[in-house]
């Protein structure tokens, strides 16, 4: 994010995120105001590396560590570089599988340069904070852990926590089950060395967070502790939000492209799309009332699904990135995509379905409808273009025995085949 903070007076930030629906438990409120309103909290949130990337179900917490930064707070991203090793059992089913230690530090680093992203971190004086885990747990020996932390928490207490007792029927490992103690300490040691006094999450991390609110207490912490959950993401249709057809929704481009990213934002049905705009963009209350009254007037223009569309990719990926995308949703919309450069065309490609195809010289158009699963027959396909439902680079095909060659091949080596409206394949030429 491009805003630069300078000298931003501390403020009680809770009445707004509580508009937005971003708050769904708070351990001691009423104190928790009047320190946010009285001096400059510093706050943590963890994200443990599971994969190589964040995906957008990791964008509402960092978007409030955000708007706590911007209330002129500290925030400290922490990276799970140690607990990563471990595996969190909050809000699953079953055990996480383990990853090595190699492919943690790898990932740890990747999410890094992600959280870098949203965060200021030359926004003196409340600078964010970058931090990983794994550099005081692993200095841990086992004895002391268990001496100087284990003894805190009684096995009693542990299994009372949801996270551990909604495993209880499959069970669960002494690995997992140590997790909490382990995010406890992560939230003492930011504690004592930081001065953080606040840690946010989901609602799954509940358990987690209070834990680590008691180790504090009993491990002689000085000042307040507090501890903040936001809601987890649903739809209203009942479906899980951060999926699309093609699977999760990361904020690696590499994973998920600008076009794809963006789509997934703009079909956000329009029993969603006011509640997306609350927790997802920094429009102003304002905004987002103007925004709701026009998607009562005039719903078929879905002005709100494409504001949200446009905010939400531009601090994921830059302004650069929503006129990529919203250059190629025009384009494949008008079903002419000969106006995009190769960079645009490859990355609308990548949302089809695809072919590739290393035969030599003309190849008839029947054979790449079969190979790219647009027809499921030849004869299926001959029926298509017959009927005019088959368009090559947004040019209607109407000859059974059409063939596609050198000169209908965008940059020497695509073609962007249509059947009917919204039916997409990617031929790539070897």
């Amino acid at each position: 994010m491009s805003t630069t903070l300078k000298n931003v007076t501390p403020q009680d930030i809770l009445d707004d995120l509580e508009y937005r629906g971003l708050v769904y438990q708070v351990a001691n409120r009423d104190n928790l105001s009047k320190k946010l309103s009285s001096e400059r909290v510093v706050l943590y949130c963890g994200f443990d590396p599971t994969a190589d990337s964040l995906h957008i179900g990791s964008l509402l917490p960092i978007l409030t560590l955000r708007r706590f930064q911007n209330g002129g707070h500290v925030p400290i991203a922490l990276v799970g570089g140690g607990t990563g090793l471990i595996g969190d059992p909050s809000g699953r089913s079953t055990e996480r599988s383990l990853n090595g230690p190699e492919t943690v530090a790898a990932w740890t680093d990747s999410l890094k340069r992600q959280l870098s992203r949203f965060l200021d971190f030359d926004a003196e004086p409340n600078a964010a904070k970058l931090v990983s885990n794994y550099d005081w747990l692993a200095e841990l020996d086992l004895i002391t852990f268990l001496r100087d932390v284990g003894k805190n928490f009684t096995v009693n207490y542990m299994l009372a926590k949801d996270s551990v007792d909604s495993r209880m029927s499959q069970g669960i490992s002494f690995t997992e089950f140590s997790y909490m103690i382990l995010q406890a300490y992560d939230f003492h040691k930011l504690h004592a060395d930081h001065g953080c006094s606040l840690q946010i999450g989901g609602s799954d991390q509940w358990g987690n967070i209070t834990a680590g609110l008691d180790l504090i207490g009993k491990m002689g912490g000085e000042g307040d502790a507090y501890g903040m959950t936001m809601p987890l993401v649903t739809k209203s249709d009942g479906k899980k939000f951060g999926k699309s057809e093609s699977g999760a929704v990361w904020l690696d481009r590499n994973k998920t492209t600008a076009y794809q990213f963006y789509q997934f934002w703009i079909n956000t049905d329009d029993a969603d799309v006011v509640k997306f705009l609350k927790y997802f963009t920094f429009l102003s209350r304002e905004e987002i009332e103007a925004l709701e009254e026009e998607l009562k007037a005039n719903p078929e223009q879905r002005v709100a699904q494409k504001t949200l569309a446009r905010e939400v990719t531009r601090l994921v990926h830059g302004q650069e990135a929503v006129e990529t995308a919203e250059k190629v949703t025009v384009s494949l919309f008008s079903g002419d995509v000969s106006n995009l450069g190769e960079d645009e065309l490859v990355e609308a490609m990548k949302d089809m379905a695809s072919a590739k195809i290393e035969q030599e010289g003309d190849v008839p158009l029947i054979d790449l409808l079969v190979a790219c699963g647009l027809a499921p027959s030849k004869r299926q396909a001959r029926q298509d273009i017959e009927s005019g439902a088959v368009y090559v680079n947004g040019v209607k095909q109407s000859g059974i025995d059409t063939v596609i060659g050198a000169d209908q091949r965008l940059f020497g080596k695509y073609a962007v085949l249509r059947r009917g409206k919204k039916n997409y394949a990617g031929i790539t030429f070897a």
